[in-house]
């Protein structure tokens, strides 16, 4: 709204407004928005949290540590949606059709989240949907993500060919070119499209969904990831950069720098208020609407497989739940003392802050090692 209102109309008036067309500094802006409004916001809605009785139900079979932690309010990432979408909304160019995705993303994953919440506090225990009725949300949601990706590709906006990693020239297009009348076998051309597009969308959520388990875990590596996705996007957008880098473009992924600026804004704004002893918890709100909005930015801007590293901690943390659940239906046997991973180390005597902060450093050393690659090809 700021750039069609300061730059596209009043520029010509006052000079000085020109800043507002460059996205570096409304990126800038879009962030230190987010920042102050999650901090402004977040005693008003802890309190009114408190005062509808909104607290978190902790597992029965989790660590003993964290039963001290039941009723803390939850549901605190509406707070986080809110700090992500408002800035966006003031701060970007409007007419970007991947800046609308990008949000469709936040709102598809947080209404899913929220349904569960909503579930939880209603049956007042720590269960909320079924996996099976989380999953075909989710994947529900993933759809309207790849209908509106389909449809930029119509129109020319997005490009269904990826980055890969140390490759220059290796681009392989998700979508099957047939040139048949057959209506079925051109709807067969969307299917790789569709089920790497729903792979990424559905394990980004879920992977951020497990790993909140901390005070200011998830949060804390969301800052990492969404910083790294901010540099990801300023490279992309900018014309020099990307030719250099040899990257493949989506118009107007400039925009979504801002998008990702107050991501990370948001995150900065939470963590202030759920660093241990946290004081909100995000839920499935905050984690599901945050792990889809990670894999929308990632699926535009053509940097899916690096998305692998840059959230490589919730990669492993969601691993270790596969692995602790194959293993013990296919053996009878468990990997790891608990999962995820974070609780393992937990059981193992490691102070809920030690977690915390040695997830955080490599997510930090992962998240760096991703943007190495850029250059690496």
């Amino acid at each position: 709204m700021f750039y069609w209102l300061f730059y596209e109309k009043l520029y010509h008036f006052y000079s000085p407004l020109r800043e507002f067309q460059y996205y570096t500094f409304r990126t800038a802006m879009a962030s230190l928005t987010a920042l102050f409004l999650s901090i402004a916001v977040g005693p008003w809605m802890i309190a009114r949290l408190r005062q509808f009785q909104i607290g978190q139900h902790i597992r029965e079979d989790g660590p003993k540590s964290h039963l001290k932690k039941a009723g803390t309010p939850t549901m605190g990432g509406l707070l986080i949606c809110t700090s992500i979408i408002v800035p966006t909304l003031l701060w970007a160019n409007l007419r970007i059709p991947a800046l609308w995705v990008a949000l469709a993303g936040t709102v598809c994953f947080g209404a899913v989240g929220f349904w569960d919440d909503y579930t939880k506090l209603v049956q007042k225990r720590n269960l909320g949907l079924t996996p099976r009725e989380k999953l075909m949300l989710q994947v529900a949601a993933g759809m309207v993500i790849a209908a509106l990706l389909l449809l930029m590709s119509s129109r020319g906006n997005y490009s269904t060919t990826m980055n890969v990693p140390f490759f220059k020239n290796f681009r392989p297009d998700l979508l099957i070119h047939v040139f048949l009348r057959n209506p079925f076998t051109h709807a067969l051309a969307f299917l790789p499209f569709l089920a790497f597009l729903l792979l990424v969308l559905v394990g980004s959520a879920n992977a951020v969904n497990l790993t909140d388990g901390l005070d200011g875990l998830a949060i804390g590596l969301m800052i990492i990831a969404a910083g790294a996705m901010t540099v990801l996007s300023y490279l992309t957008g900018h014309a020099e950069f990307a030719k250099y880098l040899e990257l493949s473009r989506t118009p107007g992924s400039s925009e979504l720098t801002i998008f990702c600026g107050s991501m990370t804004g948001a995150s900065l704004g939470f963590l202030w208020y759920n660093a241990h002893p946290a004081e909100i918890f995000m839920g499935d709100v905050g984690s599901l609407a945050l792990g889809g909005s990670l894999g929308v930015v990632a699926i535009l801007l053509k940097q899916e497989i690096l998305l692998l590293f840059i959230g490589g901690v919730y990669v492993i943390e969601a691993l270790s739940v596969i692995l602790q659940v194959g293993s013990f239906k296919l053996r009878g046997k468990r990997i790891f003392k608990m999962a995820p991973l974070h609780h393992h180390f937990e059981a193992l005597g490691w102070q809920e802050s030690k977690v915390i902060t040695r997830f955080w450093i490599a997510g930090l050393v992962l998240a760096l090692g991703a943007l190495t690659t850029l250059k690496l090809r």
